[in-house]
């Protein structure tokens, strides 16, 4: 079988209680027959222009031709070196599907220049860009789009034949590059971000960069047919219920990947679930932990492990409390996004909008416009500016001071959330920070790449519980980058991205620390000392 599921605790009685219910009520039909009504008249506008994912396997698998065609061709002609420019869905899926693969994709998924001078500095000569947006509007991508192109030009390449497109029909982005002439993949506009995966946006570059998206889909395939039925033992149906229907509910979902093939799947599950989920004050948080993270040995009262196990795993008796699933990858995400959409059902929320998201870009987009000057630190300290507001640095002088006023900020039932933006390939080391913060405040704790989970988490942080608390932790550049014909550098962008985030959590009564490496190499060990 193709995905298997195991329930036990709190979990399984959820099952037991809640999955006849969602039979009765046709859910897992309804679900793949698109119907909008199933998250009530609020959600049905939007549900109804959004259900396209259950059919992704069948509409896809003619673009497989056509992908693999591009890739022989460039292939033979001595390209072979892919950078996927992308935020939130456009790129979290194409980063499992190539790791889970083994094959090598080059993601810019960020707005630091030193990130993306690195990209342009490897093997421009042999790089083929696939620039991926669902609006055709994304900020940050159409920014790369614009220095890939200058930066081909420069070296004596039409960029025509190096970026490949990939959008909704009828986009900006779709109309701007079939009339410049470029390669146009267009996914079916009828799936949100989140859930494209299975669609030309998780499908190009990872079909480009050398996958086997054909075997892809048809590991999606093969457990479709258990989706659609209205039987108790429907996977989607089990998992949630287990996830979206224990009572209390266990809000905060930890991500375990435990001897599993698959490689890096909680930062893809993690976008699913939180931005899905994460609205009206309601909302799982996915907190993606390691098999032995902190939280594992404080057995916390509002904490549901998912644990992805292989499958001889599955035969053996679940750890007590815990939900243990395997399968393949494409059947994975496809039993995923019907999970979510029945979690979806049971919070009372539309899990197909993010009303939330846009008040980042706003806000982003107001500091771009009128360009302010920078607010001051309210102290450095070692290299290290700190910011916040004064209610909470008050009397305060050291890091490590800043950092234990935020964390006593959190509530029985909170949780942090830290935002690095920063070059994460450069400051890879910097995620080792959520385990020490995790033992320190016995609470769950996320991790998130900056820009990146504005397009992902970022809709929970404003829109779920208001429970979080959160570490900014941003950097000085060493070397900025001008974005062609703009007035703005990525240096200004991913710092006025922070600073806009920061405004909004504020103006929604979260405490905001911000923290600025001003020379990340020597100031790291200050950081991890501070904390520990």
């Amino acid at each position: 079988m193709s995905f298997d599921i195991t329930v036990s605790g709190a979990a399984a009685e959820a099952v037991d209680r809640v999955v006849p219910q969602l039979v009765a009520d046709l859910v897992a039909s309804r679900i793949a027959g698109q119907d909008p009504s199933l998250w009530g008249a609020d959600a049905e506008e939007e549900a109804d222009k959004r259900l396209g994912w259950t059919e992704a396997v069948v509409i896809s698998e003619p673009l497989i031709d056509d992908i693999v065609a591009l890739r022989d061709k460039l292939h033979a002609e001595g390209v072979n070196h892919v950078v996927l420019c992308g935020m939130g869905g456009s790129s979290l899926a194409p980063e499992v599907i190539t790791r889970t693969a083994g094959v090598e994709l080059t993601i810019l998924d960020s707005t630091d220049p030193g990130q993306i001078l690195a990209a342009l500095n490897d093997r421009l000569e042999t790089t083929v860009v696939v620039v991926s947006s669902k609006s055709g509007s994304t900020l940050e991508t159409a920014s790369q789009r614009k220095t890939y192109e200058e930066a081909f030009h420069g070296i004596g390449i039409d960029p025509i034949e190096r970026i490949v497109v990939v959008t909704d029909p009828g986009s900006p982005l779709d109309k701007s590059a079939r009339d410049a002439g470029y390669r146009v993949f267009n996914a079916d506009p009828n799936v949100g971000g989140r859930y494209s995966a299975l669609t030309a946006f998780g499908l190009v570059p990872s079909g480009l960069a050398g996958v086997d998206i054909r075997a892809l889909l048809e590991e999606a395939s093969a457990v479709t047919g258990q989706l659609m039925v209205d039987r108790l033992d429907n996977p989607a149906l089990v998992l949630g219920a287990a996830i979206a229907g224990t009572r209390p509910l266990k809000d905060k979902v930890g991500i375990v990947s435990d001897g599993t093939y698959i490689v890096g799947f909680g930062d893809w599950v993690e976008q699913l679930i939180a931005e899905s989920t994460g609205k009206l004050g309601k909302g799982l948080l996915p907190v993606v932990l390691e098999p032995h993270s902190p939280e594992l040995a404080e057995n916390l009262p509002d904490l549901q492990i998912v644990r992805l196990v292989e499958s001889a795993r599955a035969t053996e008796e679940v750890n007590e409390g815990e939900i243990e699933i395997s399968g393949t990858l494409g059947a994975q995400m496809l039993v995923w996004e019907y999970a979510v959409a029945v979690a979806g059902r049971l919070l009372g929320i539309n899990p197909f909008d993010q009303p939330d998201v846009e008040s980042a870009k706003t806000a982003t987009r107001a500091l771009l416009d009128s360009r302010p000057e920078p607010v001051a630190p309210v102290f450095v300290a070692e290299g290290i500016e700190v910011r916040g507001p004064a209610e909470l640095l008050s009397g305060i002088d050291t890091v490590a001071g800043a950092i234990d006023a935020l964390l006593a900020q959190i509530g029985p039932d909170g949780y942090l959330a830290v935002q690095a933006y920063v070059d994460r390939h450069a400051n890879h080391e910097l995620a080792q920070i959520r385990d020490l913060l995790a033992a320190k405040t016995e609470r769950p704790v996320t991790f998130g790449w900056g820009p990146r989970f504005l397009h992902s988490t970022g809709q929970y942080h404003k829109g779920g519980p208001a429970i979080g608390v959160f570490l900014q932790i941003t950097a000085t550049p060493a070397e900025d980058l001008e974005i062609p014909d703009s007035p703005f550098s990525y240096g200004y962008l991913i710092q006025a991205q922070a600073a806009g985030d920061a405004s909004v959590l504020a103006d929604h009564g979260r405490p905001v620390l911000t923290l600025t490496l001003t020379d990340p190499a020597q100031n790291l060990p200050t950081l991890f000392s501070a904390v520990d």
